[in-house]
């Protein structure tokens, strides 16, 4: 493995530390956490997404409590 060093903002230091599961954890475990998570994404979740974002820009949407009205029925 190559080590290299990078400048990062204190804020961002800041946000890494807090996403550490366990004192050791590296931040190179971090950032490729963060990085699998983006990389997971199938084509047909993408799509669903895309959906998803189009529906609710033409306002096909329902608020919560009309969602929690339709499973009391």
């Amino acid at each position: 493995m190559t080590t290299t060093t990078i400048q990062i903002s204190k804020s961002l230091l800041e946000d890494l530390k807090s996403r550490k599961m366990y004192d050791k954890e590296s931040y190179e475990d971090i950032i490729q956490d963060l990085l699998e998570d983006t990389m997971e994404l199938s084509e047909q979740t993408l799509a669903n997404i895309r959906k998803s974002e189009e529906d609710i820009k033409t306002g096909r949407v329902k608020t919560l409590a009309e969602v929690e009205a339709r499973l009391k029925r």
